[in-house]
């Protein structure tokens, strides 16, 4: 089969088109012929940074988490799924599992779910890890009917899950944008828009929750802007982020009562543990997808597989709306 392989990391160039053995299907496994894969920051900073990151593959190597396929043969112990069946997920790219950007890959069938019905592959294939990510951060959170929920970072990969998941959930939802692109698709999706660039966390505390705070935000920018969250969040409110690699001072959410969820949702992968937990999100979000409540925005930009190199800089400029996805 035909792969993109990288055998050194670096820029985006490192990508060698390349043929190598189609990949034999084992227990508990499903062989998947991939129709579309999306990239996200993690699949251009396990390129960029190696073997910083302690989740990187050695090289020779085939990163690419998110797909969107058709199972061709199914392993021992398989019975959720069968040949023909259209499915997507996150199952690859990193440690020592072979990712998707290639013509076939392997997958655990407890990481994996049918697709949604009314989406496309290039759709269903922008959704698992930023939406399992959204997904996982909300539950933990306890995001239910009738909260006030702040997304941070509306407009990006997770946050423009996050907010329609949130809204689904029957909350008032409201998202920080910094420009008008990305206040408009904020809007679009359900969600109250707010410029942080504009506007202050207190002056938007003040307007939409009248100096009480959110019930929960959602910080999918995280790092320095977890205090933006602190300071935005109520008393005894729940906090969760997806970016947490920061020294910050606490103080905040001590006299506030505050809890904090850290999502790192590649744990199952990395670790097997609890594998069968993003299956059952995965089916969750379909459900969302094909009732209408979620809509995974693709970038209109389409990149075949031999220009993953371009599809990673176009991620990486800034300048892509949605998510950036490839087709095979």
């Amino acid at each position: 089969m035909k792969a993109m392989i990288i055998n050194s990391y670096g820029a985006s160039d490192v990508f060698e088109l390349t043929e190598v053995a189609k990949p034999s299907v084992g227990p508990g496994q499903v062989l998947v012929k991939i129709a579309a894969t999306s990239v996200n920051t993690v699949d251009t900073m396990i390129r960029q940074m190696g073997k910083e990151l302690p989740l990187s593959p050695d090289l020779p190597a085939i990163l690419g988490m998110d797909f969107a396929g058709t199972v061709e043969a199914v392993g021992e112990g398989v019975d959720a799924f069968a040949n023909g069946d259209e499915v997507y997920g996150c199952a690859g790219g990193l440690a020592d599992i072979p990712g998707a950007l290639a013509e076939y890959m392997v997958a655990d069938a407890k990481l994996i779910a049918l697709k949604p019905k009314s989406a496309s592959m290039r759709e269903a294939a922008a959704l698992p890890l930023v939406g399992i990510t959204a997904y996982e951060g909300l539950t933990r959170a306890g995001v239910s009917q009738g909260q006030k929920v702040l997304v941070h970072g509306g407009s990006g990969g997770v946050g423009h899950v996050a907010l329609q998941i949130a809204k689904a959930f029957g909350a008032d939802v409201y998202s920080t944008g910094g420009g008008t692109k990305q206040l408009a698709l904020i809007e679009d999706l359900g969600a109250t828009g707010i410029n942080y660039v504009d506007e202050s966390v207190e002056a938007y505390v003040a307007k939409h929750t009248g100096g009480a705070g959110f019930d929960v935000v959602f910080d999918s920018v995280g790092g320095a802007n977890l205090t933006n969250s602190f300071e935005a969040a109520a008393l005894n409110a729940q906090v969760a982020t997806t970016v947490s690699m920061v020294e910050l001072d606490l103080t905040p959410m001590h006299f506030k009562g505050l809890s904090l969820h850290v999502v790192f949702m590649l744990i199952p992968m990395l670790h097997n543990h609890k594998r069968e937990e993003h299956g059952v999100i995965l089916q969750e979000l379909a459900k969302l997808v094909d009732d209408g409540s979620l809509r995974p925005v693709v970038d209109e930009n389409s990149f075949t597989l031999q220009e993953a190199g371009k599809a990673h800089d176009h991620l990486t400029s800034g300048n892509a709306i949605g998510k950036v996805v490839i087709s095979v």
